[in-house]
């Protein structure tokens, strides 16, 4: 099942991928993914649609709006734009019109490939992956669009979410800034940031110039630092920044901001359904991630600079994903995460059902009542592509350490 893209040298392919980009955090990308297989297959999403067999039955399923990237990182706690917190997809790079297995499958081999990092054996990993097509079938054939938040959360994803809600700004602010003569600014400590040439600082203010004099509380807007930010593993290497704005006032009340240049989803040249025409990069990530979550992040937008889009929020600390290796020996625990992640991804179906190309809210529920009939061709898939990421990972953290 695995096509011939597979025949050419994983390395050199990842290295044309990444060619563009910039050094000092691309280091940083090759690194994490010659840590461990699950890494390995975050970073390398471009390697997966590649590798994408082009048996119809694969794609045959009803198109849906994927956010490209579906993993078990990619889900996590944020405060939407009214200020309360949900447990959502959280990352769209990728995003695009496309047959729900292409989501499905990424998800389900990640489960196989996670399998050591998150202390689980084969046969677990692989029940962990019947627990989420249960759910995600059985939440499709109610055909109800419902969401995440802390009074419906259960297990760990309701902890995390309660910690989310207790923990202030402060928190955040003093995690990734120091205050010198009374005055907030970035900490450059290569690990969460940067330090970012004059120009960049320059464009970056000027453009959040511009940006405050569209908004109702311009003030709020004002920048006072700008650093690179390191975030990721897939987009480490791309255009990126925090920005540190004067929020509310006062150093307890400043506000960061992420600012992310968008380039093209890495499944676009492989998707043979007709996508809309968006605006530009950024605009396609917004109104996605919009259309799909049922409450956005605060301050998203799709700005652009030149002839360069970019990806507005506020920045969310990296710990609001769920920590599934702490299951602590308790596998119902991890097993109602998994499920949580099934009813957040049929919802998203749903909600975004009809819009532009996708299919019906009935053609979901349809698909989701006739699971039987895609599911063993996705478990055969998840469980075979799972071993070619651990070879391909194998090559790649040979080469790294040769290089050395």
């Amino acid at each position: 099942m695995i096509t011939k893209a597979n025949t050419g040298d994983v390395v050199e392919r990842i290295r044309q991928f990444n060619a563009t980009r910039d050094p000092e955090r691309l280091a940083l990308k090759y690194r994490a993914i010659a840590d461990n297989p699950f890494s390995f297959l975050r970073g390398t999403c471009h390697l997966f649609y590649e590798d994408f067999p082009s048996s119809d039955f694969l794609k045959n399923a009803p198109a849906g709006w994927l956010c490209g990237d579906m993993h078990l990182e990619n889900f996590g706690t944020y405060k939407g734009d009214n200020r309360l917190t949900y447990f959502d997809l959280n990352d769209f790079d990728e995003a695009i019109l496309a047959p729900a297995h292409w989501d499905l499958s990424r998800f389900l081999v990640s489960i196989v490939v996670a399998a050591e990092s998150i202390k689980v054996n084969p046969s677990e990993a692989v029940a962990l992956c019947h627990n989420f097509l249960d759910t995600y079938a059985a939440t499709l054939a109610r055909g109800e669009a419902r969401w995440i938040e802390r009074t419906t959360a259960t297990g760990m994803v309701r902890s995390l979410l309660g910690e989310l809600r207790k923990r202030p700004r402060a928190t955040l602010l003093d995690s990734r800034t120091d205050i010198r003569n009374g005055k907030r600014r970035l900490r450059i400590d290569g690990k969460k940031a940067l330090a970012v040439e004059a120009a960049d600082r320059e464009k970056i203010t000027a453009f959040m110039e511009h940006f405050a004099g569209t908004q109702n509380h311009p003030e709020f807007f004002k920048v006072l630092d700008v650093a690179r930010r390191i975030a990721g593993t897939g987009s480490l290497g791309i255009e990126r920044y925090v920005i540190l704005v004067r929020g509310r006032g006062g150093s307890a009340g400043n506000f960061l901001l992420d600012f992310k240049y968008e380039p093209a989803s890495a499944l676009a040249p492989y998707v043979r359904i007709q996508q809309p025409s968006w605006a530009n990069e950024a605009q396609r990530v917004v109104s996605i991630q919009k259309r799909v979550e049922a409450v956005p992040p605060a301050f998203l937008s799709a700005e652009t600079i030149g002839e360069r889009s970019y990806v507005l929020r506020e920045l969310h600390p990296s710990q609001d994903r769920v920590a599934l290796e702490q299951w602590n020996g308790k596998i119902k625990r991890l097993q109602g995460v998994i499920q949580t992640m099934g009813q957040v991804v049929a919802w998203a179906h749903i909600r975004a059902g009809g819009r532009q190309g996708s299919a019906s809210a009935d053609e979901w529920v349809a698909f989701g009542s006739d699971s039987k009939a895609w599911r063993p061709v996705l478990m055969d898939y998840a469980q075979t592509y799972a071993q070619q990421v651990l070879k391909d990972w194998q090559t790649f953290r040979a080469d790294y350490k040769a290089r050395k």
